[in-house]
């Protein structure tokens, strides 16, 4: 897989439904993670989105998710860019360019889903996200 850049929204607690709209807007394979399917099942936010993506036939890729309870959600600033592939030397030299001179808010390491994952704000106050997808088994 080749490196991916592509916009992921945050939302309060409406990922689910933006989503669905921009299937329909768009078209393409929609898929789904809730924070249950994650964590813990019975939390209150269990049900909502903490990853979601939409692929479209003419090449587009959506992420979005909603944001969990105690992160803030600003408005205006809910959107990042991702970075995203399997190719681990290539996403850690963006990662450690992106994030110099930078405010890193989740360290590039491995997360609970198996992929090595990172956020940061760059020093123009762009929000960037780096995922690095671990061979599967």
């Amino acid at each position: 897989m080749a490196s991916r850049l592509n916009p992921y929204i945050s939302f309060t607690d409406n990922a689910r439904e933006a989503l669905d709209f921009y299937k329909d807007v768009f078209g393409g394979t929609l898929t789904l993670s809730t924070f249950g399917e994650m964590g813990d099942k019975e939390a209150p936010f269990a049900d909502k989105i903490m990853h979601g993506m939409l692929e479209t036939d003419s090449g587009f890729t959506l992420m979005c998710a909603d944001t969990p309870p105690g992160m803030a959600h600003n408005p205006g600033d809910n959107i990042s860019v991702s970075l995203s592939g399997d190719d681990a030397e290539e996403l850690r030299g963006y990662w450690a360019n992106l994030s110099e001179g930078g405010n890193v808010s989740v360290a590039l390491e491995k997360q609970m889903w198996g992929d090595e994952f990172g956020m940061c704000v760059d020093r123009f106050g762009i929000g960037w996200m780096v995922n690095i997808s671990q061979p599967q088994v």
